[in-house]
């Protein structure tokens, strides 16, 4: 099996099964996620899906959805 690692085509990713949020808007402007084996999340924009992926642990995933169901980043939302 390949290295997985920041910043390579998210389209080399072995496996990689891609979902999109279900709240994504109808300009394809959102991330879509990937779990990866031994449980790290690959990250791309859905309107590049041939675009780097972000790779990250699952305590780095953990610490963002947790951010993010605790409203801590509702700011970045425009108004």
């Amino acid at each position: 099996m390949s290295q997985v690692y920041n910043g390579m085509a998210a389209s080399g990713i072995p496996g990689a099964v891609w979902h999109k949020s279900r709240h994504s808007n109808s300009q394809g402007a959102c991330v879509e996620f990937a779990k990866l084996p031994g449980g790290g999340v690959a990250v791309r924009n859905s309107r590049h899906p041939d675009g780097p992926a972000l790779i990250y642990t699952p305590a780095e995933i953990e610490a963002m959805l947790s951010g993010i169901k605790d409203g801590e980043f509702d700011y970045l939302i425009a108004d």
